[in-house]
């Protein structure tokens, strides 16, 4: 797997995959991104309705989303156990040189959570724990009681096993009712497949001078 490093136009960097002609992030901004669809329009949203935050990452990548998740976590005083599935992780030495473009106060963080070990749960910071899962979601056993899901996989043009209804359906009932699922993706295609599932779907949205739109996705309380 050949990856580099760009800079999008938040100034906050990204990798991108050569392979399959595919960014980690958005072009438009990676830190935007990350804040907007997943800490903001997921974990904020059950973080308000609860104590304690069991969150599920589809696509660990460079961290980034663990490590703005962390921060949030330790800001707001809400305890988060978080998973994160990742079949091909990077390489610790390239989420090194990712780090040393992003601001000075994710920098350590982002170091605690790329060096913590795979399939161990690691303490990153007094309100938050990691589990980083190298394995296949096509095949594993997804955590349960799930709160948040970050459906963070490459897009559906790209990986398009990713995003059968198969998977859904799985984490669907992984979930706790109440349970929120967010993505970036907003494709009709996938929206309806989620609705047909079970899921109250809503189209948010993007992040400012990024996508149009993103999907947040309800597991109902009465299912």
């Amino acid at each position: 797997m050949n990856v580099s490093i760009e800079i999008t136009a938040d100034g906050s960097p990204t990798f991108y995959r050569n392979d399959i002609d595919e960014h980690y992030h958005s072009v438009k901004g990676a830190l935007a991104e990350s804040l907007h669809v997943y800490v903001r329009s997921g974990w904020q949203e059950a973080a308000r309705r609860s104590s304690g935050v069991r969150v599920f990452e589809v696509g660990f990548g460079t961290g980034l989303n663990a490590v703005l998740t962390a921060g949030a976590a330790l800001e707001s005083a809400v305890a988060t156990e978080y998973f994160s599935a990742e079949l091909y992780p990077l390489p610790e030495q390239s989420a090194a040189l990712f780090g040393e473009a992003l601001p000075e106060e994710y920098r350590r963080i982002l170091h605690d959570v790329n060096a913590a070990p795979w399939d161990e749960t690691s303490r990153i910071n007094p309100y938050f724990t990691l589990s980083k899962l190298h394995d296949n979601l096509l095949t594993m056993k997804l955590p349960e009681r799930i709160d948040v899901v970050y459906f963070d996989a490459f897009a559906p043009e790209k990986q398009p096993e990713m995003w059968h209804s198969s998977i859904f359906q799985k984490i669907f009932q992984s979930m706790n009712p109440g349970g929120v699922l967010t993505t970036y993706c907003a494709k009709g295609a996938i929206r309806r497949m989620l609705g047909e599932i079970g899921f109250q779907v809503e189209r948010l949205p993007g992040p400012p001078g990024g996508k149009r739109e993103i999907l947040r996705a309800i597991r109902p309380d009465h299912t």
